[in-house]
């Protein structure tokens, strides 16, 4: 079994002022399609590898990403299209998708590998069960809060000891 050291902790809870535009400087564009939530996911990933000291994540590393919220704000937009006797957009549908904000990471942070995400209120119990068969690559795990005026997003990174 291997042993992990954290490498960096960053807690962004609220993200500071202009984090948005803090993120399209970093990433070289605007973020587009992708919503509020996958972008507070994007910010605090890479605020989590710069701190680290890392250009990119490895690409035999895990990701895992975590939410008692998710994605509330699209998908309550959703659900009152639906109400309302109308389909959902399109974008507000997408958006709702977990997997979606993995996919933005992986492109963001030029990876790509063992992803998922989770609903989880214990902390420690889901890094130790995110880290059980880590390799060599160890482990990026975020936790990502969007909701109302709730914006917060912490991340972990976990390399081998």
């Amino acid at each position: 079994m291997t042993a992990f050291r954290l490498a960096a902790h960053t807690v962004l809870a609220p993200p500071p002022e202009g984090w948005r535009d803090a993120l399209a400087v970093r990433l070289g564009q605007r973020p587009r399609r992708i919503g509020l939530w996958a972008e507070l996911a994007l910010h605090g990933a890479r605020q989590c590898l710069d701190t680290a000291g890392e250009a990119a994540l490895p690409p035999s590393a895990r990701l895992r990403v975590t939410s008692l919220s998710g994605a509330r704000g699209v998908t309550q937009a959703s659900m009152d299209s639906f109400r309302a006797g109308l389909l959902p957009l399109p974008f507000d549908f997408m958006q709702s998708q977990p997997s979606l904000m993995l996919a933005a990471l992986g492109a963001a942070l030029d990876w790509q590998g063992d992803a998922s995400f989770m609903v989880c209120r214990d902390t420690e119990a889901w890094q130790r069960l995110a880290l059980q068969g880590a390799d060599a690559g160890g482990a990026l795990l975020g936790r990502v809060e969007a909701h109302g005026e709730t914006l917060a997003t912490e991340w972990w990174r976990w390399v081998p000891a």
